[in-house]
């Protein structure tokens, strides 16, 4: 092997797609350069708009708080970063250290909003009566996780979310919605056309990188990495679809690459005239695609299920 293809300094990472050999620096360098191309040919920061980036406490979100406040803040936009507590026991509490530790070190503002707070209830004491349906924990969580964001970023004052999906992310998404038949939201993931659903307009920085290579920048950069996986994480269709594509890209090097690629395309033929239509919650009042809003509709049947389980038996019992 030769010298890194940048700087002909000492090889550390090769990327079998391009051909490209890098050393820590270039590759480091490389990570932000990409990120910082990917925001500028969607337009998704705009100068002086105030990013709230959505922290998980997971290696992709921690690398992203990290390269946008290095590419954007302070010389350009404000960053916050808003983190969500789903309330799942002997998980959150770990990945909040890192956000917030990271947040400090960055000197960034930090705000935590939780489910329990949010909606009366925590995602373990929700999934008791998810348990009875055949929608997914992850699909279940996501619906309160994105209005979460949502709140926190209304309450800081964004007008935009950064969040870390990365190139992963977007071509599992894209082969679940075939698989499910939803090809209406096929334009939703356009990252040229807002989804209606959300009060304030959401962006993907990381869209065009692997979630290898983000995770190797984590580690390289020293952004702390979380023990503790969700006990959740395996549960529904993503989990297959993501073993399934990471076989295919080891057996044919830049197959993501191509799938964002071809996506994107087949993604274009779908917004405009086909973007996501909203209108006002019957009752809280946020965008909706019907009269009643996923998270009323969810949080009306776990409150109906935990009343139901708190009313005494015909024996009198609790």
């Amino acid at each position: 092997m030769g010298g890194c293809s940048g700087c002909g300094g000492k090889p550390f990472y090769t990327r079998r797609y391009s051909g490209e050999v890098l050393c820590v620096s270039c590759f480091n360098d490389s990570i932000v350069e990409k990120t910082r191309r990917t925001v500028s040919k969607y337009k998704m920061i705009r100068p002086r708009e105030k990013v709230a980036v959505a922290v998980s406490g997971g290696k992709d979100s921690l690398s992203l708080l990290k390269v946008l406040t290095g590419l954007y803040a302070p010389k350009r936009n404000s960053m916050v970063a808003v983190s969500v507590d789903e309330g799942v026991a002997g998980y959150r509490d770990e990945a909040l250290s890192h956000a917030h530790s990271l947040a400090n070190e960055l000197g960034v503002e930090h705000l935590v909003v939780s489910y329990k707070e949010m909606l009366g209830f925590s995602l373990d004491e929700a999934l008791d009566w998810k348990g009875e349906r055949e929608a997914s924990s992850c699909s279940f969580c996501g619906v309160f996780r994105r209005r979460a964001i949502d709140v926190a970023a209304l309450k800081v004052g964004a007008s935009v979310v950064a969040t870390a999906h990365n190139l992963d992310d977007f071509v599992q998404t894209f082969m679940m919605n075939l698989m499910h038949g939803d090809v209406t939201r096929l334009g939703w993931l356009d990252p040229n056309h807002s989804d209606g659903s959300f009060s304030v307009r959401r962006v993907k920085p990381f869209m065009e990188l692997y979630e290898e290579e983000v995770a190797l920048y984590a580690h390289q950069v020293g952004v702390p990495l979380q023990s503790v996986s969700c006990p959740y994480m395996h549960e529904g269709l993503r989990s297959e679809v993501r073993d399934y594509l990471n076989m295919m890209e080891a057996n044919h090097p830049g197959l993501k690459n191509v799938m964002l690629r071809s996506g994107l395309d087949v993604i274009s033929h779908y917004s405009g005239s086909r973007e996501r239509q909203s209108v006002p919650c019957a009752q809280c009042g946020k965008p909706s695609s019907s009269g009643l809003c996923g998270v009323c509709r969810m949080k009306a049947a776990v409150e109906e299920h935990v009343k139901s389980r708190a009313q005494p038996t015909a024996f009198g019992g609790g």
